[in-house]
């Protein structure tokens, strides 16, 4: 079960938990109500999980692929990891799913602050277009994840402020609409 909290101001390492004191935890219809959606699946079987593929053929995830992210593997890694932890948002979804290894999604909520996601092997989770986040590594510096997109892929990232494109217009209405 995926597990998320609201995130401390400290400039520390940011592969730390970042919890604040006391932890204030966020479950998963909070999540959900920023449009983040959450699935734990059997990452060890994900080249034939039934369950993965009707997810894709539900949400019309038609392209994926594979990333690793490490010292390693990823060519120019070090830039790299500056510019995922780069708070940005997406003209489309963000779909991630972890195979191996582990790191953190970091997301805004309604007021601006940072909700800190953990995501560990099986966890697979949606980013809906136009919510500003960031991502990064924890302690163990090691992920490996498939990337799913609707159609071909765009791996454009939008620093913030990026408030003038449609997608942030259309985030912000549906903010607006769940907001209790």
């Amino acid at each position: 079960m995926v597990e998320a909290w609201y995130m401390d101001e400290s400039p520390d390492d940011q592969r730390k938990p970042h919890r604040t004191e006391p932890n204030r935890v966020v479950g998963l219809e909070q999540l959900r109500q920023l449009g983040v959606f959450y699935w734990k699946l059997d990452a060890d079987k994900y080249e034939n999980d039934p369950e993965l593929e009707k997810i894709r053929k539900e949400r019309n995830y038609s392209w994926m692929d594979i990333i690793t992210i490490c010292k390693d593997k990823l060519p120019n890694y070090e830039e790299k990891i500056k510019m995922f932890y780069e708070e940005h948002l997406h003209l489309d979804d963000e779909i991630r799913y972890i195979l191996e290894g582990s790191g953190y999604f970091d997301v805004r909520d309604k007021d601006d602050k940072w909700i800190r996601i953990f995501m560990e092997k099986g966890d697979m989770i949606t980013l809906p277009a136009g919510i500003y986040h960031r991502f990064t590594l924890d302690e163990k510096d090691y992920v490996k994840a498939m990337r799913l997109f609707v159609g071909e892929p765009v791996w454009t990232a939008y620093n913030r402020p990026a408030d003038h494109f449609d997608a942030r217009g259309q985030y912000v209405k549906f903010l607006a609409q769940t907001a209790g």
